[in-house]
């Protein structure tokens, strides 16, 4: 299948469905917020590095979470148990995407989280649509990750620790917050062991795409989050 050009000035996209087998389904445009809410309510999402043009995938398996059904492994729960960290939302967004960028992951020589990016998820967030969940200790912040929410949906992004399970752990209470909202699932994008031991599993992507026009269905909880009962702030 042909991978498409999009054009600059409309925030388009063709069918995830013609994406290539690696998932690869078009190159061009920009990071506009109508852009990426486009291509987040279309099953795509941006990946590239520092230097190439703009590209948009959307794979086939799609990784997810059921927020309510998340496994907790038994060491984790005694590391919540503890009260080893302080949990926030929305507290240092930029902090916590900075972060992200810092960190080499296997398989990667350079980082995917370019300074356009950082910009583009910033003005998300702005706008009350990206969200970040933190985990803090005596000596700052630990660990945390962000990712978009659109409807019944958390797209994930990224995620990053500095000390023990500190990224595990706000994942964990994110899912317990989605949870009680009634989200439908977060998107993990693709598969990785550390989200298949938290229960993630794979659906074909035209599953997903069903699963995910049901979700968008719901409103969208815009805004800046919280973790406490309330769940939302003004």
């Amino acid at each position: 299948m042909p991978i498409f050009r999009l054009p600059p000035d409309e925030p388009l996209f063709p069918s995830a469905e013609l994406a290539e087998p690696d998932g690869l389904l078009a190159v061009g445009g920009d990071l506009s917020p109508e852009r990426l809410i486009e291509a987040y309510a279309a099953g795509i999402f941006p990946w590239f590095s520092e230097g190439e043009p703009i590209l948009w995938w959307s794979l086939d398996p799609r990784w997810i979470v059921e927020p309510a059904a998340v496994h907790v492994p038994r060491s984790l729960r005694r590391t919540l148990r503890r009260g080893t960290y302080r949990f926030t939302a929305d507290e240092d967004f930029a902090g916590v995407v900075r972060r992200c960028a810092r960190v080499r992951r296997a398989g990667q020589s350079d980082t995917w989280i370019t300074r356009d990016m950082i910009a583009a998820y910033e003005r998300l967030h702005e706008l009350g649509l990206a969200h970040s969940v933190e985990a803090w200790d005596d000596e700052g912040l630990a660990g945390g990750l962000y990712g978009v929410s659109l409807g019944g949906v958390f797209f994930g992004e990224s995620m990053f620790s500095e000390r023990p399970d500190a990224s595990k752990a706000a994942f964990v209470r994110l899912c317990e917050r989605l949870a009680a909202w009634g989200f439908d699932m977060i998107d993990c994008q693709m598969h990785t062991e550390h989200l298949e031991r938290f229960g993630a599993r794979p659906l074909p992507r035209s599953a997903f795409l069903g699963r995910l026009a049901e979700a968008l269905e719901r409103e969208t909880r815009q805004g800046t989050w919280a973790l406490d009962e309330g769940g939302e702030e003004s």
